[in-house]
């Protein structure tokens, strides 16, 4: 799912998602409701009709926002107070409060929300994170109103698998429509986030979707999927466009790099999408060079389209009962 934080992915319009093969985007909870407001986006027909986007929405509950963004946090067994980011002033939201804005905002699938630990916290620290976010989660499935949208868990439990397993079982008989695991891609190396998502996934129902939050990279999806992960979402592919990093089945290519200057192929000779069917990799350093903003618009269509095109590669794989060849495949390509 690329990242629709303020209700677009940046520098694309919903035509070129569409174009690049995107299906279902994220929106962030905590932002909408700061700025422009979830009443408004509801008086005016939903996020949906907002934004012009026609296909699904997963909206995150504000919980990392509240962890990684707000001022002066405060937590209680009702919910966070803080200061929101933008100006100052006070705020507050709990379970109730996280499903009403979502309700509002119309997106098809929503997140209880969650109190995510930073990655330095300590054991006492993380067990009471954990039990908020079962007390949450269950007030949030109790404030639900109707069916049509589908309300996801969120398991927590920072660094310490026990905890991890606490949360999965906490949360598995209460019934959501699909389970995430979050509090990861907070500052844990590669190794500390696969044992943790290798802890957790097994106590999770295989008949539901789970969907790690937050983390990207190719490499490590293709670890997540080996594990059984299912739905991912990351701004990697669109910040790193509009830092000029762009992903190839070669490997990675930096567009700023002098070598591009003269160049006259396209980022990826075998990639299908606008960028590289119609402009060379000179054009692009050139326009990344001179700020030009349409070097954000290219790069990013060809960087999701990257993912699009990846992620449909491994879905393929898995159907054809070759996922193994093909992630040491592709690990001996990127290496």
């Amino acid at each position: 799912m690329p990242v629709g934080t303020q209700g677009t992915v940046k520098a694309m319009s919903p035509d070129d998602l569409e174009e690049v093969g995107v299906k279902i985007v994220l929106a962030n909870t905590y932002h909408l409701y700061l700025r422009p407001g979830h009443e408004i986006i509801s008086k005016l027909g939903g996020l949906h009709g907002f934004m012009g986007w026609s296909g699904p929405i997963l909206t995150d509950s504000g919980g990392f926002q509240i962890y990684s963004l707000a001022k002066l946090r405060t937590l209680s067994d009702e919910g966070a107070s803080f200061q929101s980011h933008l100006d100052g002033t006070t705020h507050f939201i709990g379970p109730r409060e996280a499903i009403e804005i979502q309700q509002a905002l119309e997106a098809d699938i929503i997140m209880a929300f969650d109190e995510c630990a930073p990655f330095s916290a300590d054991y006492e620290y993380v067990a009471d994170s954990v039990r908020l976010t079962t007390r949450w989660a269950d007030e949030c499935l109790k404030v639900k109103e109707g069916d049509d949208q589908a309300l996801f868990g969120i398991v927590q439990g920072g660094m310490y698998p026990d905890l991890r397993e606490r949360s999965a079982r906490e949360l598995v008989p209460m019934g959501f429509d699909g389970y995430a695991i979050g509090g990861l891609s907070v500052g844990e190396d590669r190794d500390i986030r696969r044992h943790m998502i290798e802890h957790t996934v097994p106590f999770l129902p295989v008949d539901k979707p789970v969907y790690l939050m937050g983390v990207g990279k190719p490499e490590d999806i293709l670890d997540a999927v080996a594990l059984g992960v299912d739905m991912f979402d990351c701004v990697l592919p669109t910040r790193n466009a509009r830092n000029g990093y762009l992903f190839t089945k070669e490997g990675p290519l930096v567009i700023k790099n002098a070598c591009h200057a003269d160049d006259d192929r396209p980022i990826d000779q075998d990639c299908a999408c606008y960028t590289c069917s119609r402009f060379t990799r000179a054009y692009l350093r050139h326009l990344f060079m001179a700020g030009e903003l349409l070097a954000y618009r290219l790069n990013t269509i060809h960087n999701l389209h990257y993912y699009m095109e990846f992620m449909k590669e491994i879905r393929n794989a898995i159907g054809e009962g070759r996922f193994p060849e093909y992630r040491n495949h592709f690990k001996g390509d990127n290496e």
